[in-house]
């Protein structure tokens, strides 16, 4: 699958649309939860259909020159299991590797846990509970 950065507007538009929707909307969170302040100098990934709709996403910034972290990885409900989140992982590894990082750090929801696993990362602690309910783990993978 073609991984790259959003070009447009609209193509960000889209991307955070499928963030909220899968990351946020299903909490009740409104519109808008989606961003941060981190998003404007973060590196973005993306894969398309053919018609333009977001398949998977993901994002990479930089906690300090040696460490990245990975955040807002969704995948449309539609598209999974298909290893397109295995490929903005790789893509974003890849950006962190290539600028000079040595470790990426993620925080995983305890049920997507596995699948980071299955990529290298290993578990070093509790993440944040997000909404009350959302478990995660604090996760790291040297690169």
């Amino acid at each position: 699958m073609d991984v790259r950065r959003p070009q447009s507007e609209e193509e960000f538009a889209r991307l955070y649309e499928l963030r909220w929707q899968v990351l946020r909307a299903p909490w009740g969170e409104p519109p808008g939860s989606e961003r941060d302040a981190t998003d404007a100098y973060s590196e973005h990934a993306l894969i398309q259909a053919p018609d333009g709709e977001p398949l998977a996403i993901g994002r990479l910034h930089f906690n300090s020159p040696d460490e990245a972290q990975i955040r807002y990885m969704a995948v449309a409900e539609s598209a999974r299991g298909q290893g397109l989140g295995r490929c903005i992982v790789d893509y974003l590894e890849t950006i962190a590797r290539d600028r000079g990082a040595t470790t990426v750090v993620l925080n995983a929801r305890e049920e997507v846990a596995g699948f980071y696993q299955s990529m290298g990362y290993e578990i070093i602690g509790a993440g944040p509970t997000l909404f009350g309910t959302v478990k995660h783990v604090r996760m790291q993978k040297r690169l």
